[in-house]
């Protein structure tokens, strides 16, 4: 089998104490389809994805960029001990003013345990922080999250992630009006 990777990157794959990220894996679009769909609150998609869905999304958005000098998204298979368990990435790179949106989605199983959530989620900051700033040599990731996720806010904030500013009532979750908190890490906190 072909090994899928971004050229805009020095490496093939990353890795952190079992846990790893390498280029989003074709075999993985059906989970990521099912994680996306059960967990549609705390996304900006609104409607479930079908599989046709996924394979576009897979064959036009993503599989262009893996050789493209400078996209517009990096996406990861996010692994643990070589089993899908994640996904998420680099988004909305803008390549002049070296920063990245992050993006994070975990098997819905994990998601419900705190625990292994804040496990997995501190590993894949790790992660990307090493793609970021060691390789792309950019200088800040930035995050959007709705403050229904207080747990999800505190591993950010646990990582470094300073608190930037909130947008009020800035998106509907479940007929009702919810802010969204933004948070930065630059490369000068990186160690």
């Amino acid at each position: 089998m072909q090994v899928t990777r971004y050229q805009a990157l020095a490496k093939e794959s990353y890795h952190f104490e079992g846990y790893s990220i390498v280029a989003l894996r074709e075999r993985d679009i059906y989970l990521i389809k099912d994680w996306r769909n059960s967990q549609l609150t705390v996304l900006r998609q609104k409607t479930p994805l079908t599989n046709t869905d996924q394979e576009n999304y897979y064959r036009r958005a993503v599989l262009p960029t893996f050789t493209q000098e400078q996209p517009k998204i990096i996406l990861f298979s996010f692994l643990q001990n070589e089993t899908c368990i994640g996904y998420g990435g680099l988004t909305n790179i803008d390549w002049e003013s070296r920063r990245i949106e992050l993006s994070f989605l975990v098997d819905p199983a994990i998601y419900q345990d705190q625990k292994r959530y804040h496990l997995s989620f501190s590993a894949f900051i790790t992660l990307i922080k090493q793609v970021t700033f060691e390789d792309l040599k950019f200088n800040r990731i930035f995050t959007e999250t709705y403050d229904i996720r207080p747990y999800h806010i505190a591993i950010l904030e646990q990582n470094g992630f300073r608190f930037e500013g909130r947008m009020r009532q800035h998106v509907v979750i479940d007929q009702q009006l919810v802010d969204s908190l933004l948070h930065g890490f630059l490369k000068e906190y990186h160690v």
